[in-house]
């Protein structure tokens, strides 16, 4: 008996080998399929930067990820600054930015032996915001801008703004120093003057919208979508542009540039080495083919079919499709 037992156990251990034997057959199979899939490095896309662009690149993301279960994407915001040092630092395969990136940027990329392309995915119309119940705000000129936003620009309330406007402190509510909106907002309107220290600063846009939306005397700038997705509870201030007239941001007058000096492209900045990676070379393939139309969903402007066309095209010279 004892040894029909002992027969009965060795027989089911070896079932249970052969069991595992298979399955771990199929594993390796498996994995060797996806590492074919991955084609050169890591099947993972990490993308990082700029805030404006994150709700493009997001929308892309999860689209491309419904349609590809197994694909792997990460969108991080640092704003553009920031997205540029983890883009030179090899961290990140694709770097969205609001502005075109620095010389010290294109400095630091050189020096770490990155070879980079730049496309423009949309047109954005940073959008200069005040509280809904403000109601004496009925346009703004770049000087008035600057004056209000300059650090020794002499403004406290609207009424130094302008005269018969309320003796009112205003609060200000700015992008962080590592925000590309930062950097064209300080290029356009500051120039070589500090922005004011008593601003409170934020990576994240919905900060800035938040502060606005729960301050009657708020004012703060951020790209047109955050703008568009709030302008229930927001009311976007007119800027005097180099005509003299007063325009509002609107997909029209972004797209005509009559909204200056705040129409503006965005980009992606894709390593080109990165393109021979087969899981970047689909993802990025798939947000140019794709940008135009989620850049209209989500808020922005979407640029003509041709300049998207011709960015695929050189995204197969590069990967040597």
């Amino acid at each position: 008996m004892r040894s029909f037992f002992l027969l009965a156990a060795i027989a089911m251990s070896l079932l249970l080998a052969a069991c595992g034997n298979t399955e771990g057959g199929e594993n390796a199979q498996g994995n060797d399929e996806g590492n074919k899939r991955e084609g050169n490095g890591s099947s993972e896309v990490i993308v990082d930067g700029s805030s404006t662009v994150f709700p493009i690149m997001e929308a892309i993301a999860e689209d491309y990820q419904k349609q590809n279960p197994n694909a792997r994407v990460n969108i991080g915001v640092s704003g553009s600054g920031g997205g540029f040092e983890k883009f030179a630092a090899g961290e990140t395969h694709i770097s969205n930015a609001s502005r075109p990136i620095k010389e010290e940027e294109k400095q630091a990329l050189k020096d770490a032996g990155i070879d980079y392309t730049e496309f423009e995915v949309a047109l954005d119309g940073l959008s200069v915001v005040v509280n809904k119940e403000n109601d004496w705000v009925n346009k703004l000129t770049v000087d008035q801008l600057k004056k209000m936003w300059s650090e020794n620009g002499g403004v406290e309330t609207w009424a130094d703004v302008k005269d018969g406007w309320p003796e009112k402190e205003i609060e200000f509510y700015s992008p962080g120093a590592d925000s590309g909106t930062f950097d064209y907002f300080s290029e356009v309107i500051l120039g070589d003057a500090q922005i004011r220290k008593d601003a409170s600063l934020s990576e994240d846009d919905n900060v800035l919208v938040q502060g606005v939306m729960g301050s009657p005397n708020g004012i703060s700038y951020f790209g047109y979508a955050y703008y568009a997705e709030n302008k229930e509870n927001l009311k976007a201030v007119p800027i005097v542009n180099s005509e003299g007239e007063a325009v509002k941001p609107s997909k029209e007058t972004i797209q005509s540039g009559a909204y200056n000096p705040f129409s503006r492209p965005l980009f992606i900045y894709v390593k080109n080495e990165a393109l021979k990676n087969d899981a970047v070379y689909d993802f990025t393939t798939y947000a140019l083919e794709n940008a135009g139309k989620m850049a209209e969903a989500v808020g922005y402007v979407g640029k003509p079919e041709s300049a998207y066309e011709d960015a695929l095209q050189k995204v197969d010279e590069i990967a040597g499709k």
